[in-house]
């Protein structure tokens, strides 16, 4: 046997020899590279697998929480007015029972106490519920709280540019505008 031949037996030798013992073969170094790069493209894999299911699970939670949330402002919307309403029942009870009296009244004061009470108790509710009427005579003219509908000549300078008379009252819900005091203002 030449030389040749015989370190290439001695090498398929240990070869077989780390095979059985499960040990891999030390002169080929390109097989444990492989190897490791198989391991390393199956763990990133998984981690791929991990990351996708991680992300489909937010992205259901997210999407449960935003159809939910939806409803219940929706359910919150329908429902928001009940609470005057029922309040304001009281008041619509007293105007059906006004109602009736005027048809055989014969004192008219009578009839109209009665409608400054039903008046005052209806305010009242809104009140309760944050309504503010606006009382702008005699303020400056300011574009956030009044519309202006025309303007009077003034004699007096004090009077330029402050709100002379209401034809149209504002009010406050809250402190926020939700109608504008339609005035005349001094020029």
């Amino acid at each position: 046997m030449t030389k040749k031949k015989q370190t290439d037996k001695k090498a398929a030798e240990k070869e077989l020899i780390d095979v059985e013992t499960g040990t891999a073969p030390t002169g080929n170094n390109q097989s444990t590279e492989e190897t490791n790069q198989a391991e390393e493209t199956i763990r990133l894999k998984e981690e791929i697998a991990n990351l996708n299911d991680k992300y489909l699970r937010l992205y259901s939670e997210f999407d449960n929480y935003r159809k939910r949330t939806l409803k219940e402002r929706a359910e919150m919307l329908q429902t928001a007015g009940a609470g005057i309403i029922t309040q304001l029942l009281p008041v619509l009870d007293d105007f059906d029972r006004a109602l009736r009296s005027m048809e055989g009244a014969s004192d008219p004061e009578a009839v109209k106490e009665g409608i400054l009470l039903i008046n005052t108790k209806f305010r009242k509710v809104l009140e309760q519920k944050g309504l503010e009427e606006m009382q702008p005579i005699g303020e400056p003219f300011s574009t956030d709280f009044h519309e202006a509908i025309t303007s009077l000549p003034v004699e007096d300078a004090s009077q330029k540019g402050k709100v002379l008379d209401v034809v149209e009252k504002g009010y406050l819900l809250n402190g926020k505008v939700i109608r504008f005091a339609r005035v005349a203002v001094g020029n």
